[in-house]
């Protein structure tokens, strides 16, 4: 199609000329003729140049809402044409918050890959936040997130359950305590995910009830992922609320410990999030994909 709108959709997102020329594999003077090219045609800049840095003019705006939609329909094109031939063919853009892409998303991208090889699939990787923002700017076309923040544009569908448990370090004193009660937790040193997290956002939902908040609790850090969490546990005797299916190969090798909370528990639904709407026939395709992997009924 034309390759002037994808050098222009490339430069808007990464706001730089260097990293689009890099991630198209052509030279910057040809990045800088093809944009040059556009604002002739449209007879308006499309970019502010602020010495290195630049950003997007009202009408460049425009164009990149624009241009979103023109791609979406080229995407659906390609599908189209190719299951026509019965070969199903085309990209999908995949978001998924960090413990779901770390830990559940891998071995559905492969089963989906062994099936459908003509599909590329393209995964970004991010908080619960990060991920309905890209949906909602047309960035991605299904996301599976950890929290559920209920904006009104998009389709929440729940996809597959999961519960946040205290773990410490199997050296931690704490592991010769019979239980731990939530009066407890206001003592404890406590590692967390950064702002934005859905996994936060639960864990905040979930204390609400019992008067506790997140401000009460001491929080020595806050970290980026949940790996980054575990190996902080390591070498400290912080205690961090995560999910069930990020520390199975830990707890199978006693390197982290589950502490029961008396009569706390805290359980949540990953969920697959979708634009409210039509979801196009390749998004379709792989929500059916990977709900049949778990038996679900999506």
């Amino acid at each position: 199609m034309d390759f002037r709108l994808k050098v222009f959709f490339t430069v808007a997102n990464r706001l730089s000329f260097t990293k689009a020329a890099t991630e198209l594999f052509i030279t910057q003077p040809a990045i800088s003729k093809h944009i040059q090219e556009l604002e002739e045609q449209y007879k308006i800049k499309l970019f502010e140049r602020n010495g290195s840095k630049i950003s997007l003019t009202n009408a460049g705006e425009v164009l990149l809402k624009h241009t979103k939609n023109i791609f979406e329909v080229y995407r659906e094109i390609d599908f189209d044409m190719s299951a026509l031939i019965n070969r199903q063919k085309g990209l999908l853009r995949l978001g998924a918050s960090t413990t779901i892409s770390q830990y559940i998303i891998p071995p559905l991208l492969a089963r989906f890959h062994q099936k459908l090889q003509d599909i590329k699939v393209n995964l970004l990787n991010g908080n619960t936040e990060q991920i309905e923002k890209a949906l909602l700017n047309k960035e991605i076309e299904i996301g599976i997130v950890e929290g559920q923040s209920k904006n009104q544009s998009i389709k929440y569908t729940e996809f597959l359950k999961d519960e946040l448990v205290l773990v410490c370090n199997s050296s931690n004193p704490l592991v010769n305590k019979e239980q731990v009660t939530l009066e407890d937790l206001k003592d404890l040193q406590f590692v967390t995910r950064e702002q934005g997290s859905g996994t936060l956002e639960v864990i905040e939902h979930a204390l609400k009830p019992f008067g506790i908040n997140l401000s009460q609790l001491k929080i020595e850090m806050q970290l980026g992922s949940p790996e980054s969490i575990k190996s902080y546990l390591m070498n400290s005797d912080c205690v961090a609320f995560i999910s069930i299916h990020a520390i199975e190969k830990e707890l199978k090798n006693n390197e982290l410990i589950i502490l029961d909370i008396d009569n706390f528990v805290i359980e949540r639904f990953f969920y697959i999030i979708t634009l409210q709407g039509k979801v196009d026939a390749l998004s379709e395709l792989f929500i059916k994909n990977i709900s049949s992997y778990y038996n679900l009924k999506l």
